[in-house]
């Protein structure tokens, strides 16, 4: 049997698009919640080509990856099943440079 205390829970204190570092993330994405699509913008300004952005579903399985090109990239998430997807752009050395989260409305 496992019980669950409240007592010195508290909630992260953190404003949206900061790392928990400090600095904002350079990478955007849009619109969250989405449904039928999500774009992703603003990298190609720090990041080349080498690098990766991979979705996975809360899971944890890889449901997409792509790599950097244009300046957007635009990906199809009207198969996505409803709930939060995590995204893990990585450098070409498969280090993970900056992740967040989106949600698939349907």
């Amino acid at each position: 049997m496992v019980f669950f205390s409240a007592s010195g829970a508290h909630a992260q204190n953190r404003m949206a698009g900061f790392s928990e570092n400090g600095p904002a993330l350079t990478l955007r994405f849009y619109p969250n919640p989405a449904s039928s699509y999500i774009t992703f913008d603003d990298f190609s300004k720090k990041y080349d080509k080498n690098y990766t952005i991979q979705i996975f579903n809360f899971l944890g399985k890889k449901v997409y990856e792509f790599s950097l090109g244009d300046q957007k990239y635009i990906v199809n998430i009207s198969d996505y099943f409803r709930g939060i997807y995590i995204f893990q752009l990585r450098d070409p050395k498969g280090q993970i440079v900056e992740s967040g989260k989106f949600q698939v409305n349907k």
